[in-house]
């Protein structure tokens, strides 16, 4: 199983404009966490998921939706605080704007004493990421849990940074360091690393200064350029897939869930197998991945494929 950290929210999507006194909206299950256990559960690979969730109506939607998919909630915290809520306003290019209204929600409301005191063999890897990485306590939670379990496991890192709520972006980094001195992977896009490092950051070399501090493998995502891996065996650019683009809502969560799911179909999903990756695996992880995202793309909202209908796409 792989043990998904972090939030599940409500994703709002403003459908057009107001229509007199109402404004035509959708609400979604959504959060770039549940997003990647729901995408795990849907390409056949065991999920699990901890984090908070609302006793709210919201909450009932978000853990049945879950439940449904197939993903392991025993570990997921029921909490009387509110669900968050983001706003998703898609613009003309398909990429979205968020809103975020997740000050004192539920998906904060994980601290290290809700944490479990050990974790089975069943877990093969970790996979966290996303704001909650910043926001207390739950960030600190998830910190001890990654450093308590990074040395015998997978831990997979995705920052899917949001300057709005991460705060100050010095104290981010720090924190993110500490998240990376436990991981074996470091996914991110080029707009995390923008965020975070500023216009003109060199992927390269951030990709070497985590891989010196043990991370095995770097995947930044370009999105329709496609996505570059940083490895000890080369890097590796793989081109985007041209598709009709309805949205990119959750296109970077289904990289994510692909990546994972392709390294434990090669049986590399350990520490050990992903540093000793070679170029051919590499570049059939990457090709899956890309060929996931690119279907997600053609849908409105983050609707994550099925592992036949990546099958499919690669012929």
């Amino acid at each position: 199983m792989i043990l998904v950290c972090g939030e599940a929210l409500i994703d709002l999507f403003v459908q057009g404009p107001a229509a007199g006194a109402t404004l035509p909206a959708l609400a979604a299950a959504g959060g770039s966490p549940f997003n990647l256990a729901v995408g795990l559960a849907r390409l056949g690979v065991p999920a699990g998921f901890l984090g908070g969730l609302s006793q709210d109506g919201f909450g009932d939607f978000l853990a049945g939706r879950l439940a449904a998919e197939g993903v392991d909630t025993a570990l997921a915290r029921r909490s009387p605080k509110p669900t968050p809520l983001v706003v998703v306003s898609p613009g003309p290019d398909g990429h979205p704007h968020y809103t975020f209204h997740a000050q004192d929600c539920a998906e904060r409301d994980l601290s290290a004493a809700d944490l479990p005191p050990a974790l089975g063999p069943d877990v093969e890897a970790i996979a966290l990421g996303s704001y909650v990485l910043a926001v207390e306590p739950i960030g600190s939670a998830l910190l001890a849990l990654a450093e308590r379990e990074g040395a015998r496991r997978v831990v997979s890192l995705d920052p899917n940074l949001r300057p709005v709520l991460a705060g100050d972006l010095t104290r981010w980094r720090a924190r993110f360091d500490r998240f990376v001195a436990t991981a074996a992977i470091v996914k991110l896009s080029e707009e995390d690393l923008e965020a975070a490092y500023g216009a003109g950051a060199d992927p390269a070399a951030h990709a070497a200064r985590w891989r010196a501090a043990g991370v095995g493998l770097v995947v930044l995502t370009r999105g329709g350029a496609g996505a570059t891996a940083f490895h000890a065996c080369g890097t590796f650019e793989e081109a985007g897939r041209p598709v009709a683009v309805a949205d990119t809502v959750g296109a970077g969560d289904t990289f994510h869930a692909a990546l994972l799911a392709r390294l434990r179909h090669h049986g590399r999903l350990t520490r050990e197998g992903i540093a000793a990756l070679d170029a051919d695996t590499l570049r059939d992880v990457l090709r899956y991945a890309g060929a996931a995202a690119a279907i997600t793309c053609t849908r409105r909202g983050a609707d994550l494929p099925r592992a036949a209908e990546v099958a499919a796409a690669l012929g």
